[in-house]
């Protein structure tokens, strides 16, 4: 197949969206399909476009096997909800002619759009139709109940304005999917026709994540002793995170000398976090981790925290849940009962009520009080991993899907006994180690 996907975020950014829109392309190009990019320039979660970097705009340039064109765009300094909406049209504008040059020249048999971001969806699916191509929107984040779930937009008329362009949007495209079940039927009640729409969440490297341990060079350069419980959080730092929480539930343990705290990344929420942390010296912050460093990063907690707002509930299921899981590391994280985040964390950890600051303390100070504990609920993690978060097997279902809305035959069907062989594989890595 030829497949073009359009999103705002690809390679080299390390986390978030960027993350698995490169894996996948470059997975569909593993497979023998050609695949082709319109993105923007790296900038994130810095919100800083890197200076010096090496790309020229409107030209093509090939990154894993992939052609990837990249387009200006407004990227704001302090990403206000005003200046996201202005940040995100940029794109939808700088992208329209190269969108329409790949398309029509080149003629895909499948049209991808990525949101975020919304704007520039609608392009997609009218050129997509315009060439006879099918058109597939896959939603990572439902940014307008975000935007005004979190209070970045607050004007009622303009959200019900935003909210029928949204359905209009979504209900022009072939294929609708999104990353957990809870934000599928979210899609429903927005009156899309559940017949276009599927899961297909993001995933982990099981054979790159994996259980070893926790004596690294982490602890080494922080001075954190092997018999000393560190709580880590390892991803974006901006307003949906909640991770003042997090900080406030460290000032609450901080007479505990034993216990210590990672925040490991970048984001415009950052230098607000460094302030409220300032006087406590068990609370450590570390910039983005490089891939090869990332597995060795997770290694050195003892237990994962997963802060999150409770505005935020089932409008995005955090990616980083998966690695989490996949280091056999047991984790608190805050959410309602019955949400997405909820139902993925039982029995691989702890729920607490999402903003309830004492309660997600005495949680992280049981946990790092019971060594078994924290080794039942990370093996389960480990296991839970393999079975859902798989990259291989995510990576087949979307080839099942697009081959199957392009009405074309399954070629590379896994055997039996492949499936069985890489199974063990990742099974052999599913023991902690001490």
């Amino acid at each position: 197949m030829r497949i073009l996907l359009v999103g705002i975020n690809y390679a080299p950014d390390l986390v978030g969206v960027a993350k698995y829109n490169t894996e996948l392309c470059e997975s569909l190009v593993a497979e023998g399909h050609e695949v082709r990019v319109i993105t923007a320039p790296p900038y994130y979660p810095a919100w800083s476009i890197p200076a010096g970097s090496d790309f020229s705009y409107f030209r093509r340039s090939t990154i894993g096997g992939v052609g990837v064109v990249r387009t200006p765009i407004y990227v704001p300094k302090h990403p206000t909800g005003i200046k996201r909406l202005l940040h995100h049209f940029s794109f939808a504008l700088t992208s329209l002619l190269p969108v329409a040059i790949e398309a029509y020249s080149w003629r895909p048999d499948i049209v991808l759009s990525v949101a975020p971001s919304l704007m520039s969806a609608r392009f997609v699916s009218f050129v997509a139709r315009r060439i006879g191509a099918k058109s597939w929107l896959h939603v990572q984040d439902l940014e307008i109940d975000a935007a005004f779930g979190l209070g970045l937009l607050r004007n009622r008329s303009l959200r019900k304005v935003m909210l029928r362009i949204e359905a209009a949007i979504l209900r022009s495209f072939d294929r609708v999917s999104s990353i957990c079940p809870q934000m599928v039927e979210r899609l429903w009640d927005k009156n899309i026709d559940a017949q276009k729409t599927t899961e297909i969440r993001n995933w982990i490297d099981t054979d790159a994540i994996f259980p070893c341990s926790k004596e690294t060079k982490y602890r080494e350069a922080l001075n954190i002793d092997r018999d000393d419980v560190v709580a880590l959080y390892s991803g974006t730092m901006s307003t949906k995170q909640g991770l003042d929480l997090l900080i406030e539930a460290a000032a609450l343990l901080q007479g505990n000398p034993r216990l210590h705290f990672i925040l490991a990344g970048e984001g415009p929420y950052k230098a607000k976090l460094v302030e409220m942390a300032s006087e406590n010296p068990r609370v450590h912050f570390l910039g983005l981790q490089p891939n090869e460093s990332f597995n060795q990063l997770l290694a050195t907690a003892d237990l994962h925290v997963l802060p999150q707002r409770p505005e935020a509930a089932d409008l995005v299921l955090p990616s980083k849940l998966g690695a989490m899981f996949a280091s056999a590391r047991p984790v608190i994280a805050m959410a309602e009962q019955g949400t997405g985040l909820a139902v993925e964390v039982q029995s691989a950890g702890w729920v607490v009520p999402a903003g309830d600051v004492r309660l997600i303390a005495d949680a992280i100070l049981q946990m790092s009080e019971d060594p078994s504990l924290r080794e039942r609920l990370g093996a389960e993690g480990r296991k839970r991993s393999i079975e859902h978060w798989d990259r291989r097997t995510i990576v087949r279902r979307w080839i099942d899907n697009m081959s199957s809305i392009c009405g074309l035959p399954d070629r590379c069907e896994d055997s039996p006994g492949a499936v069985n062989e890489r199974t063990a594989t990742s099974l052999n890595k599913a023991l902690p180690l001490p």
